[in-house]
């Protein structure tokens, strides 16, 4: 694979492309994130250890996921998680959403995380296969959403 992953930190001329894929991907609907408040919290003082990632193909960046403090509302208990994990539709099945996955796990473990928390709607094979465990569902707005962990003391 021709990829590399950089940061939001080292590249914040990259934030409103991820804020754009994040509000199309997960927060299309009336009284949800726009992409001028979403680019603004990417671009916010991280509260511990977050970080925004974007894997590039050859020099376009095509996918994102971060590591954020507070992501369901339902489960204000749990943090931190990975979260946004987005690759653009063109680009899916190269194994991209792994790598983000696994750059996520690495920034965390470097962080001491000892555990991260995740939920999806339609992604929990993925997730599986990466060697998350499922806890159970919760609610996101009206949808029921599949709650997972990732333990990192082992890896």
């Amino acid at each position: 694979m021709g990829h590399r992953i950089l940061t939001v930190s080292e590249r914040p001329d990259l934030a409103p492309i991820v804020a754009r894929w994040r509000v199309e991907a997960f927060f299309d609907y009336p009284g949800g994130w726009t992409v001028e408040t979403m680019t603004a919290a990417i671009l916010a003082p991280p509260d511990g250890p977050e970080e925004t990632f974007v894997l590039f193909d050859q020099d376009r960046p095509v996918g994102t996921a971060g590591l954020v403090r507070e992501d369901l509302e339902t489960r204000p208990d749990l943090t931190p998680w990975l979260a946004a994990v987005f690759v653009e539709p063109a680009c899916r099945g190269r194994g991209y959403a792994s790598a983000l996955v696994r750059q996520v796990e690495a920034f965390a473990r470097a962080a001491s995380v000892p555990v991260l928390w995740l939920y999806t709607r339609a992604a929990e094979p993925l997730y599986a296969r990466l060697g998350w465990q499922r806890v159970g569902l919760e609610r996101d707005g009206n949808h029921d959403v599949v709650l997972m962990r990732r333990d990192l003391t082992g890896i």
